[in-house]
């Protein structure tokens, strides 16, 4: 018997996490604490993304660190500058984030490899230095202040646990969407190109599209993370943005599990929480994640969740035939 074999049904799955969801806040009280959770839930939206890209349709970004901070600076600079609510700053910041997208797609997805790994940190470096660089717009290095508290139709989230309710809700709705693409004949499609561009293309599966979309798809989540990530700390700065945040977001997805939604989740909650627990090493943040990554890779290539269920495997099978040694002639 398949041990955690309940994820073989993601939509069981997603009963069971969502249940979790709600009941983390009849344990965790603490508010601070409740921040971190908000914290994980925006990067979990990102990496679910990013997972969609790089484990299920086999394409590298280290730029989505520019999706995520163009969806915070361009609701912030229309609520800092205009006092637009947040719900117009989302409704102009995905159109123009896919649209960018779109166009960065369009050529970068045609190269494969380093040389696209190459061509997305280069639009990650543009986008960096232009939140540099725009100070009137974007308060430059120092940042932008005076955005807008959440408010929705009315309702003003200023609290950690309201707020851990609000990004619950939008993690629980991009991993249903994501669970949908994955199991439709769109996700079939990626599958199929990650195994091998030619192959599809000669059964009719169009490349470039699917591989564009799935690039702007991604790239939407990363700007609805960076919308809700700017109007919960109401403050943002180049610093939150850079490359090593598009690396790190890589890192999640690889230590999770590559091609497992739930793996994503599980590596960003992971890399999310860590620094609170090595606090002692926050001089040594970097070569800490950097240990980390090549003892998964080493030890297990699939990522943690994986090697976490298949050591569970082995370790109940191991059991199984210490304690009843007949058991496997019986199946025979």
């Amino acid at each position: 018997m398949k041990v955690l074999s309940w994820l073989k049904n993601p939509y069981m799955g997603f009963v069971l996490f969502t249940l979790l969801v709600l009941g983390i806040p009849l344990v965790v009280t603490n508010q601070y604490y409740l921040g971190v959770l908000v914290i994980i839930a925006i990067h979990s939206i990102i990496v679910l993304g990013l997972d969609l890209l790089m484990g299920y349709t086999g394409q590298i970004s280290l730029g989505h660190a520019s999706f995520y901070g163009l969806g915070a600076y361009i609701t912030g600079v229309l609520s800092a500058h205009w006092q637009w609510p947040p719900l117009a700053g989302l409704a102009v910041t995905l159109p123009v984030v896919a649209i960018i997208a779109w166009l960065i797609g369009m050529p970068t997805l045609k190269l494969h490899g380093h040389y696209l790994a190459m061509a997305t940190l280069g639009f990650g470096i543009i986008v960096f230095i232009f939140f540099n660089e725009l100070g009137p717009l974007t308060g430059g290095p120092s940042g932008l202040t005076g955005i807008e508290a959440m408010n929705l139709f009315g309702v003003t989230f200023d609290t950690d646990r309201e707020w851990y309710f609000l990004s619950a809700i939008f993690l629980l709705a991009v991993l249903l969407l994501s669970i949908n693409v994955v199991r439709s004949r769109v996700g079939r499609a990626l599958r199929a190109i990650h195994g091998s561009e030619v192959a599809s293309g000669v059964l009719g599966v169009n490349i470039a599209r699917y591989k564009v979309g799935i690039f702007v798809l991604s790239a939407l989540y990363a700007a609805l993370a960076g919308w809700l990530y700017a109007h919960y700390i109401t403050f943002i700065s180049p610093s939150s943005f850079t490359f090593m945040f598009s690396v790190k977001l890589v890192t999640m997805v690889v230590i999770g599990s590559l091609g497992s939604l739930w793996g994503a989740i599980f590596g960003a909650a992971l890399l999310t929480s860590m620094p609170e627990f090595l606090y002692v090493f926050h001089n040594y943040e970097t070569l800490v994640f950097g240990l980390i990554l090549i003892v998964v890779m080493i030890f297990m290539p699939m990522g943690l969740l994986r090697g976490i269920e298949d050591l569970i495997a082995w370790s109940w099978h191991t059991a199984r035939e210490v304690f009843n040694p007949d058991s496997s002639e019986e199946l025979s």
